[in-house]
């Protein structure tokens, strides 16, 4: 029976059980069969496992893919962040690259007490989507679309955003896009909550990825390339945004709360 490193990871938290849950997991070998990586995805039951192996080539050190319960997907920001904090913690540097198959090279960097990781920002344009505004149950102010799933609902309040009660089955039955509905903030400039039910996750925790939607969005509509943002989910998330050029630096700390072996 095969063994590998595994870590149970809190991202974006301060303490246990906040932010959102990620699994790692490293393969010296070569990664598994994408059966049995869906099936550990299943196993895990987190919103995202992390499957890492070593880099071959100069353009990284590891090479990295994301599967929650239900499927891959293309850019996860928490598990990378999560991936960064297992192997600078365990391997004793600063800085990680990792080459995935579909967002490019992401770096994962100490800062301060926390870490940094850098996403590709990811641009919307204005858009309609009625079918979507249907099953969130309130209409935004705007809507703001990219060409690749990811959908942004501007509305007018704090209080609106956390009043959402959606219809996830109709999410659902239009893919796996993320629906992102965002507002100014009382406590951070920006909150937020995102739904994709189409990739298995009814409501994430803390996204990575929607903040390299929203911090393009928000530092046009800010004036500032820097501000704070809060995903306000059951477990909650506080994050720090900044653009620089075509990449989302998003920043926050990590939390350990298993390190051991998992056998398959």
């Amino acid at each position: 029976m095969p063994a590998v490193p595994f870590w149970h990871i809190d991202a974006f938290a301060p303490r246990p059980f906040a932010g959102n849950q990620a699994a790692v997991m490293v393969f010296d070998g070569g990664f598994p069969d994408d059966a049995t990586m869906q099936r550990i995805g299943n196993e895990n039951n987190f919103a995202e496992t992390a499957f890492l192996v070593p880099c071959a080539g100069p353009e990284a050190d590891y090479e990295l893919r994301w599967f929650t319960p239900e499927c891959e997907i293309r850019l996860c920001g928490h598990a990378t962040l999560a991936s960064g904090h297992a192997l600078l913690g365990r391997d004793g540097i600063d800085e990680v690259r990792f080459l995935t198959r579909r967002a490019g090279v992401l770096t994962v960097r100490r800062h301060g007490d926390a870490y940094e990781v850098a996403l590709p920002a990811i641009p919307t344009q204005p858009g309609e989507f009625p079918a979507a505004v249907a099953a969130l149950g309130a209409a935004p102010q705007a809507i703001s679309r990219s060409g690749d799933g990811y959908n942004v609902f501007l509305f007018d309040s704090e209080d609106t955003v956390r009043a959402l009660r959606p219809d996830f089955a109709a999410l659902a039955a239009m893919g796996d896009d993320q629906f992102i509905c965002t507002a100014p903030g009382r406590d951070t400039d920006v909150i937020s909550r995102v739904f994709v039910p189409g990739a298995g996750v009814n409501e994430d925790s803390v996204t990575g990825s929607a903040h390299a939607v929203l911090t393009p969005f928000w530092a046009k509509r800010l004036g500032s390339a820097d501000f704070t943002a809060f995903q306000a989910s059951r477990r909650g998330g506080l994050l720090t945004c900044r653009l620089e050029g075509e990449t989302a630096w998003l920043g926050g700390p990590c939390v350990t709360l298993v390190e051991g072996t998992f056998r398959y």
